[in-house]
């Protein structure tokens, strides 16, 4: 199964898509995770994304997505992926279609963990990070809003059948939901 998961942050991506990667037996890519192995690894695609990081810029799509295409390509992602924080952006979403079409497989759905924004303050602020004060969170979620939807009507345009899920509850009932709406 190749999937997306998607939500605001503190929403339950990480915990949700590591349960569910693990209950399909597919590997789990985040964005952030990809690019620290391209960066350890040494690939070219990883050498021109810590280029830009360490420049304080935005890694640009074509390199996010090659280094996407690098793990996409390995044995232990033949059988499915589950990707978390990509695509990003509209032209990421183009990008990566081609990218499946010329690996000819089709992505089977996008998990969006809806959760209320009150909900992801009362998360946020309670994990205490540094990066986690009101504004920030603010700011997170506007970003997130800007970025998402767009990707995810794209997708709904483009024929993908995309699963909006409730993020609030038990984990395991949560799980049980993405699975159910899966046809799992």
């Amino acid at each position: 199964m190749r999937l997306i998961i998607v939500g605001p942050p503190g929403a339950g991506k990480g915990t949700q898509g590591t349960l569910l990667a693990r209950r399909l037996g597919i590997p789990r890519y985040s964005t952030g995770d990809i690019l620290r192995q391209a960066r350890r690894d040494g690939t070219s695609m990883g050498l021109e994304a810590l280029r830009y990081m360490d420049a304080g810029e935005l890694v640009p799509d074509e390199v996010i997505l090659g280094i996407v295409a690098d793990v996409l390509v390995k044995e232990e992602s033949e059988d499915g992926f589950l990707l978390d924080g990509f695509p990003r952006t509209v032209v990421q979403a183009e990008g990566f279609r081609r990218l499946l079409d010329e690996m000819g497989v089709e992505l089977d759905a996008i998990v969006d963990l809806a959760v209320d924004e009150e909900e992801i303050m009362q998360r946020l602020a309670a994990r205490g990070r540094r990066d986690d004060s009101l504004d920030t969170i603010r700011r997170r979620l506007e970003v997130h809003r800007a970025q998402t939807q767009p990707v995810l009507d794209w997708y709904a345009n483009a024929d993908v059948r995309i699963l909006s899920v409730g993020g609030v509850g038990d984990v395991e009932e949560i799980q049980s939901d993405i699975l159910t709406r899966l046809g799992l």
